[in-house]
């Protein structure tokens, strides 16, 4: 019995490798020495890298920046509102000071006739 092989053979065309398109962007940072040390064991123990733990920082940083901005707002706006007004009560006093007007107009026109 003779053994029959048969080989094929594909013609492969290489391509160049796509480019891979960077999703983010590098930073360098220093920080002191203990700082980096903390940092470093925080990253071993929670097993993420410092990358990770970074953009875990930022974010938190960034929220309580956002939440403090948003503190002080609402203290200035407190001190803008002394009566407490509500966007409920907007029409009423629209309509009030619309009212005053009237009457105001009214009377220096009653008073340009004497």
């Amino acid at each position: 019995m003779i053994a029959f092989c048969a080989a094929i053979h594909y013609n492969v065309v290489q391509e160049a490798p796509m480019p891979v398109v960077r999703r983010s962007r590098v930073f360098t940072i220093s920080m002191p020495p203990e700082m980096a040390e903390g940092a470093q064991s925080l990253a071993r123990k929670q097993n993420r890298t410092m990358s990770e733990l970074m953009r875990e920082a930022f974010r938190v940083y960034q929220r309580d920046e956002i939440s403090r901005l948003l503190d002080e707002t609402a203290a200035y706006a407190a001190t803008r509102n002394p009566h407490g007004y509500t966007e409920e009560d907007i029409p009423r006093l629209v309509a009030e000071v619309r009212a005053e007007m009237r009457a105001e107009k009214e009377a220096a026109a009653v008073r340009a006739r004497l």
